[in-house]
């Protein structure tokens, strides 16, 4: 069973993530700030993170530059809403994250692109 770790501050937003890759029969590891996310990284082996980029104690950027150094092929997806400025958008491609999705965002969609992040 492939293990994903999300690194979500809004409890409404992580709820539905896990809910919907639950349904899909992934394992997932829900943390809500910098700080558990790169514990997170570390000590739970996740096959793939999804992230947010603004968020408490540390930024998803700082995550994304830990997680490449820590689990250099662990495909990461970045959850953004649209407002967030572009060019922290460019610095996580820059970093090497696999996709983008854009807040509010489709559940179907965001599994869907999980599915193609884990082939």
């Amino acid at each position: 069973m492939k293990r994903i770790l999300i690194i979500e501050d809004d409890l409404l937003i992580s709820s539905l993530v896990q809910f919907r890759l639950k349904k899909d029969g992934y394992e997932t590891i829900v943390v809500k700030d910098g700080n558990e996310g790169i514990k997170a990284i570390d000590e739970e082996n996740p096959d793939l993170i999804i992230t947010d980029v603004m968020m408490p104690f540390r930024s998803g950027i700082e995550i994304i530059h830990h997680a490449r150094q820590h689990k250099p092929d662990v495909p990461i997806i970045v959850l953004s809403s649209l407002g967030e400025e572009e060019e922290v958008v460019l610095e996580a491609f820059n970093l090497g994250v696999s996709d983008f999705i854009p807040k509010p965002f489709n559940p179907n969609e965001l599994a869907i692109r999980v599915k193609r992040a884990l082939r």
